[in-house]
Formats: structure tokens, C-alpha cells, sequence
């Protein structure tokens, strides 16, 4: 438990980010779902636009820290080539 103030106000300042991070992460994941679902369903377009809304957002996330760089960048090549192999 915190004894003094700075660690009182340190623990609400980290419920604070987790809240913030916890919703980024969230929202990162329905827009990679929606991709999938669109690839699932063969549309091409729908999967093309859906990736195109999904990634900023990954992309935001791994420059708030909420994952890796290389993470959201491996993430989004491989959705890319999926897409990609699915226009095709």
C-alpha cells in the first residue's frame, strides 16, 4: 500500500494510463478483427479498406508504447500480404 503522497498520486497516475492503454489495445484489436473477418469473407475491398482504418491505429499504438514497433510492423506486413494475395 502507498505510504506517502507521491506514491498515492504515482498509483493513480498508473490507473489512469492503464485505463488509456487498456482502451488503445482494445480498439487495435476490433480493427485487426474486422480485417480478418473481412478476409474470411473474401471481399476484397472491405478487407482493403478495413486495413487501411487498422493500420494508423496499430501504428499509434506502438509509438504509445502499447506494443512493440517491430510487433505492430510484423502485424501489419503480414495483413498486408493477405490482403494483397486476396485482390489477387
Amino acid at each position: 500500500m502507498a505510504n506517502t503522497s507521491s506514491a498515492k498520486k504515482a498509483v493513480r497516475k498508473i490507473d489512469r494510463r492503464t485505463a488509456v492503454n487498456r482502451s488503445r489495445r482494445s480498439q487495435m484489436r476490433t480493427y485487426i478483427r474486422k480485417v480478418e473477418e473481412a478476409l474470411e469473407s473474401g471481399d476484397a475491398s472491405a478487407a482493403k479498406t478495413a486495413l487501411a482504418t487498422a493500420e494508423p491505429i496499430m501504428m499509434r499504438a506502438a509509438q504509445k508504447g502499447i506494443v512493440h514497433k517491430n510487433t505492430a510492423s510484423r502485424r501489419i506486413s503480414r495483413l498486408t500480404k493477405r490482403v494483397k494475395s486476396l485482390a489477387s
